[in-house]
């Protein structure tokens, strides 16, 4: 298999889930979700948890539960001292640098919040494109839309482009067009609920989808899953 176009997810798959930045994304999920619903924090994490597997993201579910502004949603997920909260990774730049195929982000996070993990981690002119939530039309991984900005923006296709995310429900989708995903490490979520709307239920619908699903430890992972796949 031929690959000439490399499409990461951005957070917990350039870096590792267990990273502050992680932990002060959730954070800030359960504060909005409280005042959004006048609910304790603790309501809000069963509430979300209960949610989410029928949406692509937290701001659809909120959306569907009445949410207008979006810009503000967003502003408050991600001010502009998140990537305090995460560590520089001084391996990371020379890991991206010696592997030759031109490298870009699917996000479902906004671009300024690309741009700040990016130049955090030192690594920002590795990647060729990035294509984030609005690109998406709000409307991110798994539909379908997403993954087809990404692959338009890059100039990519589903049979020479390798996306990785830490996701189930998304390598999934990626998959569901007859591309190869690859799920990055170990603690990597639920798959769509039964609850989805037809429109996302078709990512993991009989029959089988046609791509094909690798798995890999982490981003340190990388050179060795290139061979493999160079080989089939």
């Amino acid at each position: 298999m031929k690959i000439t176009r490399l499409i990461f997810d951005l957070d917990s798959t350039l870096y590792a889930p267990t990273a502050g930045i992680t932990a002060g994304f959730s954070d800030r999920t359960l504060s909005f979700v409280s005042d959004f619903f006048n609910i304790s924090r603790e309501e809000a994490r069963e509430k979300r948890l209960r949610n989410l597997p029928n949406f692509s993201t937290t701001l659809e579910w909120l959306q569907s539960e009445g949410l207008t502004d979006v810009e503000g949603y967003l502003a408050y997920m991600h001010p502009e001292s998140e990537a305090d909260e995460l560590e520089a990774d001084a391996n990371l730049r020379p890991l991206l640098a010696s592997i030759g195929i031109p490298k870009s982000i699917l996000t479902n996070s906004p671009l300024e919040h690309a741009e700040r993990v990016l130049k955090k981690l030192n690594v920002a002119d590795e990647f060729e494109s990035i294509c984030d939530i609005r690109d998406c039309n709000f409307k991110g991984k798994p539909y379908e839309t997403a993954y087809r900005a990404a692959l338009k923006k890059c100039g990519g296709t589903t049979d020479d482009s390798l996306f990785f995310d830490d996701q189930f429900k998304y390598v999934d989708g990626y998959a569901a067009l007859g591309g190869v995903a690859v799920l990055v490490g170990t603690h990597n979520g639920t798959p769509l609920g039964a609850g989805a709307s037809p429109e996302l239920s078709a990512v993991s619908a009989p029959p089988l989808h046609p791509g094909r699903v690798l798995r890999m430890a982490d981003i340190y992972a990388l050179p060795a899953l290139l061979k493999q796949i160079a080989d089939l």
